[in-house]
């Protein structure tokens, strides 16, 4: 297996000539999985000693599904860098895929529609590989209100949070509401994911400001916006407000990230699951149970997963439930908790690595986290997706949206 020995710290990575197979390979890999851990936490931590009541009740490590008995198939192909995949919610199955360069397209039927949901790419500023159009979120009431919130870097290559409204398969680009800008020191590390907790806040992922090893030390930092999962209340204020029991007085829910690409919650249980990419040996999957209290520490950059960067662990430190050395990828992608039709992936994890294309599973079973590699894809896989069934997608650098089903 080829071993990455130069040092990759983007989510995204320019390529060329990458050919999307038709369909991925789904085989295990005769290779050791990913470093699986305990929940490694030093007093004072987040109160976990409710998780196992937070799960649903999940296979043995024996039993996760052969993956020899099923596929991710493509169903949509000719995007341009695809980066996000979400779903509205709103009980008309559509699919709403983020393009890097400012447009959202929409699946429908089995189709991918000419006719963009939305384009901004007049306010896009994609000038490195890490920039662009990176995250969308959809109101909880988006069948009344017509609201969606999107991530992007824009002038000056700063990080915008806005909100648009739309109707039907077309929103308006000129309803934009800026709620928040942050400045950006560097074209890297700009996270980008933007997602609603079960409490109705809107959950930011923003990593550390970019450069290498945290120069300005935002990751533990408080007072700053990067490097932190921000959580904010759209519902009141103007242009938001901040939850009083957000810990910090501040926009900041967690922090102690590096740049976490791609955060989702559960939609069972409510714990928050984060992709955090590393910085030159380890990447990591980062877990919070529902009912948390925030102000939890991730740890960067004292830490680089389970190993000392800044630093060594120490006490108020949250350590990743799984980490993988570079010898299996180079950039993390979170992803999402399995909640479809096939019950033997109930309440699994599934993320996977850019750079390697490889897709593990992740479960926690008898109080003890349990990783394995389920597929190698020969694909760049930049995000994964859930639909309003619960079936799981990913999108491909290349340019393809496939979905795990049963050969």
């Amino acid at each position: 297996m080829k071993r990455f020995i130069f040092l990759l710290t983007l989510p995204l990575l320019a390529c060329g000539g990458l050919a999307e197979p038709v369909s991925p390979t789904a085989k295990p890999l005769a290779a050791r999985p990913p470093t699986a851990v305990p929940t490694h936490q030093t007093d004072p931590q987040p109160d976990t000693s409710t998780t196992p009541a937070t799960q649903p009740v999940l296979p043995p490590v024996s039993e996760f599904p052969n993956s020899n008995n099923y596929e991710w198939r493509l169903i949509a192909s000719g995007l341009n860098r695809p980066v996000d995949v979400q779903s509205a919610m709103d009980g008309s199955g559509r699919l709403f895929i983020i393009e890097k360069y400012g447009v959202i397209r929409v699946y429908e039927n089995g189709q991918l529609l000419e006719q963009p949901f939305l384009n901004i790419d007049d306010r896009v500023n994609d000038d490195s590989n890490e920039m662009g159009l990176l995250g969308l979120a959809f109101h909880p009431d988006y069948e009344q209100n017509g609201f969606f919130y999107v991530n992007y870097t824009g002038t000056g290559g700063n990080t915008f949070i806005s909100r648009f409204q739309a109707s039907g398969n077309v929103a308006d680009a000129g309803s934009e509401s800026i709620l928040l800008k942050i400045n950006q020191p560097y074209p890297n590390h700009n996270g980008g994911a933007v997602v609603f907790g079960r409490d109705g806040y809107l959950y930011l992922g923003l990593g550390d400001g970019g450069a290498g090893g945290d120069p300005h030390k935002n990751g533990q930092d408080t007072a700053s916006l990067l490097g932190k999962i921000l959580r904010i209340d759209v519902n009141s204020g103007d242009p938001y407000s901040i939850p009083s029991d957000n810990p910090f007085g501040n926009e900041v829910w967690v922090y102690g990230l590096r740049n976490p690409w791609r955060i989702s919650f559960d939609r069972a249980t409510g714990d928050l699951w984060i992709g955090d990419v590393g910085q030159g040996n380890w990447e990591e999957i980062d877990y919070l149970p529902a009912g948390s209290p925030g102000g939890a520490n991730f740890g960067w950059s004292i830490m680089e997963g389970n190993h000392g960067f800044d630093g060594q662990a120490r006490p108020g430190l949250l350590l990743p439930a799984a980490e993988y050395s570079h010898d299996f990828g180079c950039s993390v992608t979170g992803g999402v908790v399995y909640r479809g039709a096939m019950p033997e992936w109930n309440g699994i994890y599934l993320y996977g690595d850019y750079c390697s294309g490889y897709v593990w599973g992740l479960i926690l079973s008898e109080g003890q986290w349990q990783s394995q590699l389920l597929f190698e894809t020969n694909v760049r896989i930049t995000s994964f997706g859930q639909d309003e069934s619960g079936e799981i997608y990913f999108a491909s650098d290349a340019g393809g949206v496939y979905v795990l089903t049963k050969k």
